[in-house]
């Protein structure tokens, strides 16, 4: 993909996902055949269901996580029994951590899916304008990230 591992991520807990993509992509396209616009409709709907399973299963990881963290003793630093503790920690965080990098993993198939199967219903043209309408959103969406990094702070 055109991003870093930690972008994606972000992307996705931000609340980037195909099916939001799609609903800004239907405006730029038309006109639609009817067999076009319930093949979309189609690839929305069955995006949002990916979506929500995806979501909810990194929910539960990152609560999880935050409880792993959280768990440890508050005992005086430097005991070995601390050390051990705090090693055994660690060690199922890491476990934890893989397993959510799988679930960036299983976005990016999604969204790359997605794309494949939009690709599949549109024509060529639209097609294009369609890659040409997220470049713009990309653009846009980068300009009002600089134009919030460089705001004026109190």
């Amino acid at each position: 993909m055109w991003k870093t591992p930690a972008e994606r991520c972000f992307m996705w807990m931000g609340g980037f996902r195909p099916s939001e993509l799609l609903k800004i992509l239907v405006t730029h396209l038309e006109p639609l055949t009817e067999h076009q616009f319930m093949g979309i409709n189609n690839l929305q709907h069955s995006s949002q269901q990916a979506e929500d399973a995806l979501s909810q299963g990194m929910d539960a990881l990152q609560q999880s996580l935050a409880e792993t963290l959280a768990s440890g003793s508050l005992g005086p630093p430097g005991t070995s029994g601390n050390v051990a503790n705090y090693m055994g920690q660690m060690a199922m965080a890491m476990g934890k951590l893989g397993t959510l990098e799988g679930f960036v993993h299983q976005a990016d198939n999604l969204r790359q899916q997605t794309l494949q199967q939009m690709h599949r219903i549109l024509t060529t043209r639209q097609a294009a304008r369609a890659l040409l309408a997220i470049s713009d959103y990309f653009s846009r969406l980068r300009a009002l990230s600089s134009l919030w990094l460089a705001r004026p702070r109190d």
